[in-house]
């Protein structure tokens, strides 16, 4: 296992940092992370995840999308490979978020003021740090980083964005960044991606 790295951690969500922004603290398998998402311009496209029936059992982690990440790329998913071939402000470490790694990204950085999706399970996430609980109209509310306000130029847009987190052979894990709405979408279908990147601080 990789050592942790002394890292002044920035105090606030959205803060230049590490090659891209800072996004908070999540717990991956007992380990504490630094997550980084990328920045926009060159860290985000839209492709579809992988092939339509295709089991991939090792990109089931709701936590891990570094490993998720590597098992889509070596079943052949175009999507995957193009995130770990990034190199990004000298880091070439990068990956697609997990289920839950994207949900903090909507929690730091929800784009708009709309109203939240509030189902049975959307926003509960126990690998962020702290945890996530469900959640309600008001909360999240839109993000106090003014790059990433809606039309800023770090952005995410109000449409959904692929996790890394399979959920069957056909189906794989979204959010709508609109809403905040989790749910699984067909794989064939184009959707946005963010690539992130994580540094490790205690394990």
């Amino acid at each position: 296992m990789n050592a942790p790295t002394q890292h002044t951690i920035p105090a606030e969500i959205g803060t230049p940092f590490a090659g891209g922004f800072y996004a908070g603290k999540l717990n991956c398998d007992g380990a504490v992370y630094a997550l980084i998402v990328s920045p926009k311009a060159a860290g985000e496209t839209e492709m579809s995840w992988g092939e339509y029936g295709q089991d991939i059992p090792g990109a089931r982690s709701c936590f891990n999308g570094s490993a998720n990440t590597q098992a889509m790329a070596e079943a052949g998913s175009a999507l995957a490979k193009w995130a770990l071939e990034l190199n990004i402000n000298s880091h070439a470490d990068w990956y697609l978020p997990s289920r839950d790694e994207l949900e903090m990204l909507y929690r730091a950085f929800k784009p708009t003021s709309e109203e939240n999706f509030c189902s049975f399970r959307d926003g509960d996430n126990a690998s962020s740090i702290p945890a996530g609980y469900l959640y309600t109209e008001q909360e999240p509310a839109q993000t106090a980083a003014s790059a990433f306000q809606d039309g800023g130029a770090e952005a995410f847009a109000d449409v959904w964005y692929w996790s890394s987190t399979q959920y069957s052979p056909h189906d794989a894990w979204g959010q709508d960044f609109d809403d905040g709405y989790q749910g699984h979408c067909h794989r064939h279908g184009e959707l946005r991606a963010r690539a992130v990147r994580r540094i490790l601080l205690s394990n």
